[in-house]
């Protein structure tokens, strides 16, 4: 039932009333304020909460159920880390305090930065951007940067790969570049002869991702780099795909220039539902005085360790500011202490348990007649099947498979990306699902395989126990209509 259909004139929370302003409390805006009610549902306080808690049981989320989405580390977090973010000295430090009175964030901060430039290989990190995109515009800016101060204007390309992520062609294009596209091989490798043909003086960068949305690890990276900075291009690495190889290998080494990283995905912070999240820069050497401010920086002084906001009058030619104060402190703080938990240990496992339990589930997916999109490549965090032959041979789609996988109780993975592989599902079962639920989610899709060839119209018309059933996509998009009438 909709909230309004509870709705009853003159119903309402007494407690929660703050009272009525007249019009003439707010000078110059007479004109402009509302003559007659918003028409918002008349309820209790009760009823409100018991609406809001109703439609929570309602979404899938991964507090409830299994949530393999490809590319997106959609993982369980641990709340120690949330606890110990949300310590009330965290919580009731404002941001404009003085240094003085803030050493213990900014030192927690300080702190992460060096652990970021450890895990990553890189010579300097600033934590503002708040975003992944955000993250990754800061890099692409910094390499425009990089050209600039050298006067080097005839750079004007950013070079991706096919399978990139989508928000690589469009932050090259804000920052004001054209993309051109490399192709991917037949087994998932950036193809190295193609780059060859292409890279060249207007080349600024490669945006790529290692290991790349095919999950596989790219096995020629290092004579991609080559390839590029002789050309006198950069590399930037979109981290959205680092807990693959965290601990194992760091993308410094393999010759990136700068990088963004997703705490909100790797390093255990809210992922999803539009909540806050975190996309930290790391960069080479030459990039260093490009860097977002502010940065913490330390001193040494009588007292022992200052720590400090270092600002463009220490780093002149900064692409500037990215958020008001040092970005999204709480979410620094949830991965500072998600990475005082794992260790340098810890860190190794999140990448072995991760490639272990995708390399797992491809290879038994693969018995059971699922299609693998590079059967002789080891999966990494994550994998593609695709199901082309379903489509064609029992009118069933992928995303008929997505559907149907609700009813079972999972969410689905990530349908149709990349775009390369055609009726695919992009799945990653993360570092933090046992072994039992893993197998659960085999059987589903196993279960499903058999529905397909012997059901058809049972998978084609799934979900059938969701609250809302299939959807006509095309109409929602184009007809969209939100806006609630009594009339109607």
């Amino acid at each position: 039932m909709l909230i309004y259909e509870r709705s009853r004139p003159g119903r309402t929370a007494q407690a929660q009333v703050v009272g009525h302003r007249a019009s003439s409390e707010y000078p110059g805006l007479e004109g402009h304020l509302r003559a007659s009610s918003p028409g918002l549902p008349e309820v209790s306080e009760l009823e409100a909460v018991r609406h809001y808690t109703n439609l929570s049981s309602l979404n899938f989320a991964i507090d409830r159920q299994f949530y393999p989405l490809g590319s997106c580390t959609m993982k369980y977090n641990p709340r120690g880390a949330h606890q110990a973010a949300s310590l009330p000295d965290f919580l009731g430090r404002h941001p404009l305090a003085p240094e003085k009175y803030s050493q213990g964030v900014l030192q927690c901060l300080y702190e992460l930065q060096q652990y970021l430039m450890d895990i990553t290989g890189m010579q300097a990190v600033s934590l503002t951007p708040m975003a992944g995109a955000q993250g990754e515009f800061a890099g692409v800016a910094m390499i425009r940067a990089y050209h600039e101060k050298r006067q080097d204007f005839a750079r004007t390309e950013i070079l991706v790969p096919e399978a990139a992520h989508g928000t690589n062609p469009a932050t090259a294009v804000m920052c004001g570049y054209t993309v051109r596209e490399i192709p991917v091989t037949s087994e998932g490798d950036v193809s190295l002869a193609e780059l060859v043909k292409v890279v060249g003086p207007n080349t600024a960068g490669l945006m790529m991702t290692n290991p790349s949305t095919c999950g596989v690890f790219e096995r020629q990276i290092q004579e991609i780099a080559a390839t590029v900075h002789e050309a006198g291009g950069l590399l930037y690495y979109d981290g959205a795909n680092l807990n693959a190889i965290l601990g194992k290998v760091k993308p410094g080494d393999m010759g990136f220039d700068v990088l963004h990283m997703n705490l909100h995905k790797t390093f255990a912070t809210p992922h999803g539902g539009g909540g806050p999240g975190s996309g930290p820069v790391g960069v080479g050497e030459r990039l260093k005085p490009f860097l977002p401010t502010p940065i913490v920086g330390k001193r040494k002084t009588p007292e022992g360790d200052y720590y400090y906001w270092k600002g463009s009058d220490e780093i002149p030619d900064s692409i500037g500011r990215l958020s008001a104060f040092m970005g999204n402190a709480g979410i620094l703080l949830r991965a500072f202490i998600y990475a005082r938990l794992l260790g340098a240990e810890g860190m190794n496992r999140v990448a072995q348990y991760a490639t272990l339990n995708a390399n797992y589930m491809a290879v038994e997916l693969a018995r059971v007649g699922f299609k693998l999109a590079y059967p002789d490549r080891r999966a990494t965090h994550e994998f593609i099947i695709s199901l082309a032959l379903e489509a064609k041979n029992l009118g069933v789609s992928a995303m008929d498979f997505a559907k149907r996988l609700l009813d079972y109780g999972h969410h689905a993975p990530t349908t149709y990306f990349p775009l390369l592989i055609p009726e695919c599902l992009l799945i990653e079962p993360t570092e933090t699902e046992s072994k039992g639920e893993i197998d659960d989610f085999i059987a589903a899709m196993a279960m499903i395989l058999k529905e397909a060839t012997e059901q058809p119209e049972l998978v084609t018309s799934a979900p059938h126990t969701m609250t809302v059933q299939r959807l006509d996509d095309v109409k929602a998009a184009r007809d969209l209509d939100l806006a609630y009438s009594r009339d109607s």
